[in-house]
């Protein structure tokens, strides 16, 4: 019988690999695609959020055991930079994890260490100021805490003083948000009729006058279509977006670890695809359960996502958040949200279970492994694009 010799694709490959296969998905915009790739050579906390697809390949064979654990219907690309406000039901501003274009069926341990992963490096970038132990045990603290205590999501005007003054420091200057929307281009083809169905329903009123155009934003979504609707209603600016959904990179990954492997893995991957493969996009059922305040303006329609963007509804970037910020306490309310999510998938008592096998260390240990996995990757995609 004949062998292949086992080998791992590398960056460029991989990612070349991952657009034609999310190409297959769905359109995608190529002038998107080239400032995604310009932006994976600036350092690696973006180069870490633009390649989930990388991480979903490469993480169970960097961290080893500490994949084997329970699943849950995970975040998938958890960061940092992942969590955001929005109003709920009753207008109250809720601080959480506001996007889940990646969620998928993952061990736990995958949110966790991503998030502690990107806790590190952007200590390492001076993003945080805190030192890397202390910033891992303060997700850890704070997903066991939640855990134990059944959750609680983080309304803001209440019992979150300091969370709060960090979350809401940026919503003083809401017109920096507003220009930068209305510089964006107006879309000039023809937008799909059931986005642009949604978007008008989405609005706060019918047949109101409104430009559509094309969003530039985030980094593991950068080149996917998203059109957002402007408009100006009783007195003041506002925007709805669609943006399209493909199943996770997960999907990808799955489906790609035959290739040029060993000729049992090919075998495996072909029984796989015979099989067929779950290739629903999780979004909307991670959004509607676990310990959460929903966004009523939140709402997946097919395969878009449709929502409100406002300064008091988008995701809050480390770097806008007020210099005087407490680091321990946002990382351990953001391993407390982690759990929150993971709580409406899972029972918190065989998580806790498997925490407490762990020990102490497994968590710091294993985003230095992810770190220098990361660095690796980050410096051959740098190599190669000059």
């Amino acid at each position: 019988m004949a062998r292949f010799e086992q080998r791992e694709a590398g960056i460029v490959e991989a990612t070349s690999r991952y657009e034609s296969w999310l190409a297959q998905q769905i359109p995608l915009i190529k002038p998107d695609l080239s400032s995604k790739h310009a932006a994976m050579s600036a350092g690696t906390f973006p180069f870490l959020r633009a390649t989930f697809y990388r991480w979903a390949a490469r993480w169970r064979g960097t961290v080893e055991d500490v994949a084997v654990a329970p699943r849950v219907l995970a975040v998938g690309d958890l960061h940092v930079d992942n969590f955001g406000t929005w109003r709920d039901s009753e207008g109250r501003l809720i601080w959480g994890v506001n996007d889940f274009d990646e969620a998928w069926p993952l061990p736990y341990t995958n949110d966790l260490v991503r998030l502690a992963t990107s806790a590190v490096i952007a200590v390492d970038a001076e993003d945080l100021t805190i030192e890397p132990k202390r910033a891992v045990a303060a997700i850890l603290d704070g997903y066991e805490e939640s855990l134990e205590k059944g959750g609680g999501a983080f309304v803001l005007a209440e019992g979150h003083a300091a969370l709060r003054e960090m979350a809401v420091d940026r919503l003083h200057d809401p017109e920096k948000f507003w220009d930068k929307l209305e510089a964006f281009p107006t879309v000039r083809t023809p937008v799909p009729s059931p986005v642009l169905a949604a978007l008008e329903r989405a609005l706060p009123e019918r047949n109101l006058e409104i430009r559509i155009v094309h969003r530039i934003a985030g980094l593991g979504s950068l080149g996917r279509q998203r059109f957002v609707a402007l408009a100006r209603w009783r007195g003041g600016r506002v925007a709805r977006e669609a943006k399209a959904l493909a199943p996770s990179a997960c999907v990808f990954a799955e489906s790609d670890r035959g290739s040029s492997v060993s000729y049992g893995a090919v075998l495996r991957r072909a029984l796989w695809v015979l099989r067929g493969t779950d290739r629903r996009i999780h979004y909307e059922a991670i959004l509607r359960h676990g310990v959460r305040c929903p966004d009523p303006c939140v709402n997946v329609t097919g395969p878009w996502l449709i929502r409100r963007l406002a300064p008091d509804c988008s995701r809050i970037p480390l770097n806008v958040l007020p210099k005087k910020r407490d680091a321990e306490r946002l990382l351990y309310a953001m391993g407390w949200e982690t759990a929150n999510v993971h709580l409406g998938s899972t029972n918190a008592r065989v998580v806790l279970a498997d925490l407490n096998r762990r020990g102490k260390r497994w968590l710091y240990e294993a985003a230095c492994r992810m770190v220098d996995t990361i660095d690796e990757d980050w410096r051959a995609w740098r190599k190669a694009e000059g």
